[in-house]
């Protein structure tokens, strides 16, 4: 104790309470016990080993403990720490708050406090002394709730913890081909983290803007995986109202890739599409710095991973390019992407190039003589319709370098 009135009393006169207290401790923690099942009979007691209710075991162990801290005036009562971080580990395993918890030990530390004043008086301890020893009690209250506080963030870590495990295996259990009806087991896996299972889903990969970045505040129900290299996010429902302007405020300042919505069973799909994406931001040939979505990057998505396939079809398919200049070959190039995709004649050519309509019809008849009647064959335009936008956008892509560069 560190209170002058308290150090004053004769030690003869302390250790006498001290005797009568620990020999009642027993007693008095059955007393606070049966006070605590009238007052909270909602509290569900747990036994130890030997079959003794553990909050009784915790409450003598606190009296006992703050008695033999007063007789040997060590200072700050000490706390017993195990059984009341088990009480707060209790509580946080079983999801309340620790406000029930508190209230319980103050009605202990009441009626604890009224014994000892009665011994105070049978001992003729004076009233200032018994005054810090109410003080020091109240002290060695906080220490219960500090105990069981500490106990309940432990628990609530673990439960955290677990969650996120059971949520990386779920995660994973989507994210595989499925061949028949999944839904049983997944049920079960996504019954453990109280997910209910949805009717479509999309799924996304997100690029890390730095190593130790904060989780995206994704919202409930949806599901992340920050333990990958690439961060997975599973978006149920994803045409929900509301849902894809929420993803873009929490994802803000990420890059990465939303695949398309698909059927529960088919999420390895949208995951590949999303994979396709991240590649493609990775290499500069689509625009980084926000979450795309693939369903308005179709284009790109298509053409631009077939880099190798669509340099061979170029080869045969421009093939009459070949005896040009590089100026005239670009030039004949896009009046013929032009031709292609308006389906009119050299006005509508003109206008989409912003070149004078003479200029268009010359560069036409340049193509007619250069291709022959393969020009007017739907299914060879429809591939130099693929071969020149993918060479567009590679060359939109190289214009974006270039400017960075400059910069």
């Amino acid at each position: 104790m560190t209170h002058p009135a308290w150090r004053e009393v004769p030690q003869a006169q302390v250790d006498r309470f001290a005797a009568i207290a620990l020999a009642e401790a027993g007693e008095l923690a059955q007393a606070i016990l049966g006070a605590i099942r009238h007052e909270y009979p909602h509290v569900k007691l747990v036994e130890d080993e030997s079959g003794e209710p553990m909050a009784l075991v915790g409450i003598r162990r606190a009296i006992e403990g703050f008695v033999h801290n007063l007789a040997s005036g060590s200072g700050k009562p000490r706390v017993p720490p195990e059984v009341f971080q088990e009480f707060g580990r209790g509580e946080g395993m079983h999801g309340r708050s620790l406000d029930s918890l508190q209230a319980i030990y103050r009605l202990g530390v009441r009626l604890a406090w009224r014994r000892f004043a009665e011994i105070g008086q049978q001992v003729d301890i004076a009233a200032p002394a018994m005054y810090e020893l109410a003080e020091s009690g109240f002290e060695y209250l906080d220490g219960l709730v500090e105990q069981s506080v500490r106990g309940y963030a432990e628990a609530a870590a673990r439960q955290a913890s677990e969650r996120l495990r059971l949520q990386r295996q779920l995660i994973d259990l989507l994210l595989v081909e499925h061949h028949g009806d999944p839904v049983g087991t997944l049920a079960e896996r996504a019954a453990r983290i109280g997910w209910q299972l949805p009717q479509s889903i999309a799924v996304g990969v997100l690029l890390r803007p730095a190593r130790e970045a904060m989780a995206p505040a994704v919202g409930q129900g949806i599901l992340l995986d920050m333990e990958s290299e690439h961060p997975r996010v599973v978006i149920p429902e994803p045409d929900t109202a509301g849902r894809s302007e929420m993803l873009h405020r929490a994802t803000t300042g990420w890059s990465g890739a939303i695949g398309p919505p698909v059927p529960l069973a088919a999420a390895a799909k949208s995951l590949r599409w999303a994979e396709t994406a991240v590649r493609l931001i990775e290499s500069e040939l689509l625009p980084g710095g926000e979450v795309l979505r693939c369903t308005e990057r179709t284009e790109e998505l298509v053409l631009l991973p077939s880099e190798e396939l669509i340099d061979a079809v170029a080869r045969r398919c421009l093939a009459p390019l070949d005896g040009t200049s590089a100026v005239q070959s670009r030039r004949l190039a896009e009046t013929l992407l032009a031709w292609i995709e308006t389906a009119g004649g050299a006005p509508e050519v003109a206008h989409r190039l912003g070149i004078h309509p003479q200029t268009a019809r010359y560069r036409l008849r340049q193509i007619r003589e250069l291709w022959g009647d393969v020009i007017e064959d739907p299914d060879r335009r429809f591939e130099m319709l693929l071969v020149l936008r993918a060479q567009r956008l590679r060359g939109e892509r190289a214009d974006r370098v270039d400017r960075a560069e400059a910069l």
